[in-house]
């Protein structure tokens, strides 16, 4: 699997857990936009469920994901 631009794939992170957090609270169902974010971050990571796209990336990146964070 191809490495991502590090700076590609940290937007790409943030854009979508953003949005995420923002849809959550108003609908259940992920829009269209963060849908394309979710199939780019698939794509971008050589994987098909978002859930493990965000684990991979995040490991990439080298940072643990925000709910963990918030655990500690």
């Amino acid at each position: 699997m191809p490495i991502p631009d590090r700076a590609f794939l940290r937007r790409l992170v943030d854009a979508y857990e953003a949005l995420r957090a923002e849809e959550a609270a108003k609908v259940a169902e992920p829009s269209p936009r963060a849908r394309d974010l979710a199939y780019t971050l698939c794509v971008s990571t050589g994987t098909r469920d978002v859930r493990l796209a965000l684990e991979t990336a995040h490991r990439l990146l080298g940072a643990r994901p925000e709910r963990a964070r918030l655990a500690d």
